[in-house]
């Protein structure tokens, strides 16, 4: 059977479907159908909290219309992990985020990691997320490459070449096992540099993008099989009386009602 997954950029923008799309598609298993989207009526940039704000509104909407349009996973296409734990209340289909998945492969390719990621307050919420996840036994340390996503597209090659000269520092200077590129578009610009001859570290880079297809593809497999659903008991409870199913719907209604207004202001 086919299997659906929608990787959706969490941006207002397509400026990187192309390149999500080029360094991902490859990996995609036989029988896999890859749709690299975005999102509209949002900011397109969310390296400060608030634009991040709008952007889950957006994100989670378009989950929600992912799960209707027949996609049999969504990947949260950003290391921050924006909205996955909101979307998984009121989706059946895996919502996978990279850094979630990233973390949850790690032991198979060392015990320990260090995490790079593009500047020092997309670090502080990577801290966070590292101790939600319940991870900071093995994340050692966490360095930057002073890059803004916006900026990275229009050259990865030197995003490519800071990775390899920060990760090589990370390494030496905490000593852990393996290195989890924290930024999907950093991860993408190392990837090109790899499939156009550059040499690949000495340890283990993990690319979060392909992590999360990793595990878009295996727990999309076992839902098809009827061997994957999520819990219903506490976290990812849904309502359970026609109070609170009508709160919910009635707050998407009111998303898609403005999204008109907000795509003329952001779009």
């Amino acid at each position: 059977m086919p299997l659906r997954i929608n990787f959706i950029n969490p941006f207002g923008t397509k400026a990187y479907d192309a390149l999500i799309m080029e360094t991902l598609s490859h990996y995609a298993s036989e029988g896999t159908e890859l749709a690299v989207t975005h999102l509209d009526a949002c900011p397109a940039d969310m390296d400060y909290f608030y634009p991040k704000h709008f952007v889950e509104l957006a994100l989670i909407d378009a989950i929600r219309q992912a799960e209707e349009d027949g996609f049999d996973a969504v990947i949260s296409g950003c290391c921050y992990d924006p909205a996955v734990l909101v979307a998984r209340e009121l989706v059946d289909i895996p919502v996978i985020g990279p850094f979630e998945a990233s973390l949850n492969l790690l032991s198979y390719y060392g015990r320990t990691a260090v995490i790079v990621t593009d500047h020092v307050k997309a670090g502080s919420q990577m801290k966070d997320n590292v101790r939600l996840y319940g991870a900071s036994d093995r994340i050692l340390g966490l360095d930057v490459i002073d890059w803004y996503v916006r900026d990275m597209v229009s050259d990865t090659a030197a995003v490519a070449r800071d990775v390899v000269r920060v990760t090589a520092d990370s390494i030496a200077r905490t000593g852990a096992e393996a290195v989890i590129l924290n930024c999907t578009i950093i991860a993408a610009a190392y990837q090109k540099y790899l499939m156009t001859g550059g040499e690949p570290a000495p340890f283990p880079i993990l690319n979060p993008n392909l992590m999360a297809l990793t595990m878009a593809e295996a727990m999309g497999r076992l839902r098809q099989k009827g061997a994957a659903n999520i819990s219903r008991l506490g976290f990812y409870a849904q309502p359970a009386d026609d109070h609170f199913r009508k709160t919910t719907e009635a707050t998407r209604a009111a998303w898609q009602a403005a999204r008109p207004s907000l795509l003329r202001s952001l779009g």
